[in-house]
């Protein structure tokens, strides 16, 4: 069984789509993926589906989508196969547990992908680092379950993925620059930091990559536009990294094209 979580909810099996078009079962399904080989309380769904308040019928309810849910996969197995979609989607004393066995979810191949891209970056193996990195970005195809309701669980979820994507992306920009790419990384360093004006990292290496692209006047109106952003919203300057590198491009520092520490953030030697 295959499940997909980073963008539209997509599951499949045997090559036939099992995909439940309501939105309950749709998200016990994402909330049984993202919880692969692990048991999901009956309670924990309950508070999914109903946000803390379930009906008198929730118990009979919920049986109800697990049994949808089933059906879906005994249809696409086929009546030839010996294991069924209770084999798949196994009751537990207290809950369901999807098998890791007969489960690939994107959700869970991209963090295996940005733990390597992690150790990659502590080894010191930028290439290898941005490899990794760049391979687990791809698995995304938008927001994920933009097409599925989310009670309280799933939005945990959600902001988890989302906040690990954006961390995943500045590693992979980091090792990026230090691999001296800084002119491929200016398309998506222009998304992101629009996406995030108040992302501080994001600003100062794309400062960096303007600079070391020969538009240092364009790195310096990044830098003003940070400034006023962070004043407009938080009342505050820019950090001292930021400020640092602001001093860097306007004096043409040599230093500029050297590396950017990827955990201290500053410029050294």
């Amino acid at each position: 069984m295959e499940i997909r979580i980073l963008g539209q909810l997509e599951a499949w099996e045997s090559g036939t789509s099992v995909l439940p078009t309501a939105g309950k079962p749709r998200q016990i399904l994402a909330l049984l993926a993202l919880n692969r080989g692990q048991v999901v309380t009956a309670a924990a769904l309950a508070e999914e589906l109903w946000n803390g308040n379930p009906p008198r019928s929730a118990s009979t309810t919920l049986q109800t989508y697990i049994l949808q849910l089933r059906r879906k996969l005994d249809s696409a197995r086929g009546l030839t196969l010996k294991r069924t979609g209770k084999d798949v989607l196994v009751t537990r004393h207290i809950g369901y547990q999807l098998q890791m066995s007969d489960v690939e979810v994107d959700a869970w191949e991209y963090e295996r992908l940005v733990a390597a891209g992690r150790r990659a970056v502590d080894e010191h193996d930028d290439a290898r680092a941005a490899q990794l990195l760049s391979k687990a970005l791809n698995l995304w195809r938008g927001a994920a379950l933009v097409d599925v309701p989310t009670g309280p669980l799933l939005e945990l979820e959600v902001m988890r993925l989302e906040h690990l994507r954006l961390c995943a992306a500045e590693l992979r920009i980091e090792a990026e620059l230090r691999l001296g790419r800084h002119q491929t990384l200016l398309g998506d360093l222009a998304v992101l930091c629009a996406q995030h004006p108040l992302n501080e990292n994001l600003q100062i290496d794309y400062m960096l990559a303007l600079y070391r692209s020969g538009r240092q006047w364009q790195a310096l109106t990044v830098y003003r536009q940070l400034r006023h952003t962070l004043d407009l919203e938080l009342g505050v300057e820019p950090c001292p990294r930021a400020q640092q590198m602001m001093r860097a491009i306007t004096a043409s520092d040599p230093a500029l094209d050297q590396v950017l520490h990827p955990a201290l953030g500053r410029l050294v030697g």
